[in-house]
């Protein structure tokens, strides 16, 4: 399936599952970048001007100190994953990511939840279906905003976190829990790179994906994948693997700029 048509958001409304003149309709996900495949679901997001109930039982599911409803549909055989939210939950959110909260933000920095930070980062490569002046005002209100300071900031802390998780597991010979952080430690680290250029994402399935839509000079395609898919771990010897992926780790921190 490919992005979603209008003959496909009648058919929606029919079954009561959209309002009649919502803000902006929106598809994000596998799909819309082109990384979809014959089991991909559509993620369809619908944003309200107030509070608006679909007319069959949706799940509330937590965003910050709030909560958005969500239902699922099927458009054609697939599953479509419907999320509605209000403009006043979009403003929320990106406040969070504001230049003033992350340059006042104190300890590990900005907290996002896992909802937020999807949203945030679906919202980057959205696709409207309906009324794309809303959309694109939104996308650069983001690309202006904080958010990618605030995944770089927070893949770093996570990565050096692992890296000295590892060190310390080596020194008592816990190689096996120093391996588990070390790979940890590389995925937070690439994860951080990404968003420096603006590749948002933090599922890993996505991360080799992610790694190749980005033009950049501190790690090789290559050499990350090398260590990712563990090509040159020795089970005689793991130490040998976690002291090759440690530097690694600590080249992209000292690499990276937020």
């Amino acid at each position: 399936m490919t992005e979603t048509s209008s003959s496909q958001l009648a058919e929606l409304r029919g079954q009561g599952l959209l309002p009649a003149e919502p803000l902006c309709i929106f598809q994000a996900g596998s799909i819309v970048r082109g990384w979809g495949n014959p089991t991909s679901d559509v993620d369809l997001f619908v944003i309200t001007d107030g509070a608006w109930s679909a007319s069959v039982d949706t799940a509330p599911i937590p965003l910050g100190a709030g909560f958005f409803q969500a239902v699922e549909a099927y458009l054609d055989g697939t599953r479509c994953d419907i999320r509605l939210l209000t403009d006043d939950q979009i403003d929320a959110v990106l406040a969070k990511v504001s230049h003033e909260a992350f340059e006042s933000a104190v300890g590990e920095g900005v907290q996002l939840d896992r909802q937020e930070t999807v949203l945030l980062e679906w919202l980057r490569h959205g696709v409207a279906v309906e009324n794309a002046e809303w959309l694109k005002r939104r996308a650069d209100q983001l690309t202006s905003s904080a958010f990618g300071a605030v995944l770089v900031q927070r893949g770093l802390n996570y990565a050096d976190s692992r890296v000295e998780d590892a060190v310390g597991q080596m020194s008592v010979g816990d190689l096996e829990s120093a391996v588990l952080s070390a790979h940890g430690a590389l995925g937070y680290a690439v994860d951080a790179l990404l968003a420096s250029y603006g590749e948002y994402g933090q599922n890993p399935k996505w991360r080799a994906r992610r790694f190749r839509a980005v033009t950049q000079s501190v790690l090789s395609f290559d050499a990350y994948w090398a260590l990712e898919t563990m090509q040159t771990f020795d089970p005689a010897d793991p130490a040998a693997w976690v002291d090759e992926v440690l530097p690694v780790c600590r080249k992209i921190s000292m690499e990276v700029v937020l």
